[in-house]
């Protein structure tokens, strides 16, 4: 049988696969390049493309979009002072703002007379400062934890076996989907209350016999460092139960997010690198060590550190079981002095000051990271 030719398309199908490339305007591309590509070698400069330029960039001159910036600012600083203004005359609200200083830092009269006698005091904490370095220190426990349980999570979410990848679905839909609050207290009122006998039946024969063992001349300093140790670090002893509490359960509810992101950052990594590294005889451990996870890193760090942010800010809701974190601080202070507005304008402040630290940090880690790749 005589093979037909293959009959022509209309001319108006007759299209490339590609449109061709417009020409850009010079001051688009000159907007547009970086300035760690300004002293590059020519050769590079001429085989990169220049990146699409923001609609901002596109209708104003960096100098332009300055002032703007700085009238929108002013116009934001300006609507703040009304708003104040308004409320200090409508509300018949008497403010106090002398008073709150003491509640970041204060002197401790009592330090001084101890001072006198050798020791050291003056200027200590105030009852913000130290909650402030609580929501500090459940911040970074609960980071840590949830970084262990995503990781962990993240690669069971990844892996070809089914049951695997069950069991972490499981965690992170039935983590996700539930109100914060609740959690916390199904874990501070069921299941800390169930742990809090076994630890202490377990930890309690293992103090009984480091009593046992130091001379009794060495076991109240070694007690006293580590009752400052602990303070330190984690919470004063009184406080240990509870604040380890706030952190398993703040640890397992940001874990769920870090889960989806590790999982994310894995599949971000092209398969060519899973093809091309067991090509070359390496197990799946030894892929994801080697190959993946370095990869994968560089993608997931900008994430990871805005859910640190977010932890810090979620930390606020273990107020609800009196770990002296700073909103709770912030409660107190108020019930005790009647200074709604001070107190919690300061403590807005404060978590701002935080978060807005955390943030420059974050930025200067993804910017350094988009340089190395």
């Amino acid at each position: 049988m005589r093979p037909r030719p293959f009959p022509a398309l209309p001319p108006e199908h007759n299209v490339p696969a590609f449109p061709p490339r417009l020409a850009r305007p010079s001051h688009l591309t000159r907007l547009a390049r970086l300035p760690h590509q300004e002293h590059g070698d020519d050769g590079a400069r001429l085989d990169r493309t220049p990146e699409a330029p923001t609609a901002v960039e596109a209708f104003l001159s960096p100098h332009a979009a300055r002032r703007l910036d700085a009238l929108l600012l002013a116009l934001l600083l300006c609507a703040g002072a009304w708003l104040y203004w308004k409320a200090a005359g409508r509300l018949d609200y008497q403010w106090n703002w002398g008073v709150v200083w003491q509640f970041l830092l204060r002197h401790d009269t009592q330090q001084v007379a101890h001072g006198a006698q050798g020791a050291a005091g003056g200027w200590v904490p105030g009852t913000l400062t130290q909650g402030l370095l609580v929501t500090l220190r459940l911040g970074l426990w609960s980071t840590l934890l949830a970084l262990c349980v995503g990781t962990g999570m993240g690669l069971l979410r990844a892996s070809p076996r089914l049951f695997r990848r069950m069991v972490a679905r499981t965690y992170v839909e039935g983590v996700r989907n539930l109100p914060p609050l609740v959690l916390v207290f199904i874990f501070h009122f069921f299941v800390s209350s169930q742990f809090a006998p076994l630890l202490d039946g377990l930890f309690a024969p293992v103090a009984d016999g480091v009593a046992a063992l130091l001379p009794p001349q060495l076991y109240l300093p070694v007690q006293d460092w580590l009752a400052r140790a602990s303070a330190l670090l984690l919470a004063p002893p009184g406080q240990l139960p509870v604040f380890l509490s706030g952190v398993v359960v703040l640890g397992l509810y940001e874990g769920a997010y870090i889960t989806e992101i590790v999982r994310a950052g894995l599949e971000g990594v092209e398969r060519g690198q899973w093809e091309a590294s067991a090509s070359t005889g390496l197990t799946r451990r030894q892929q994801l060590r080697h190959v993946i996870l370095p990869q994968a890193f560089r993608l997931i760090v900008p994430p990871l550190a805005g859910q640190f942010i977010s932890t810090i800010k979620d930390s606020a809701i273990l107020s609800v079981i009196s770990i002296r974190e700073l909103t709770f601080q912030g409660m107190e202070l108020m019930a005790a002095t009647y200074l709604t507005f001070e107190i919690w304008l300061t403590v807005a402040a404060l978590y701002l000051m935080l978060t807005f630290s955390c943030s420059l940090a974050a930025r200067h880690v993804e910017r350094r990271l988009r340089r190395a790749m």
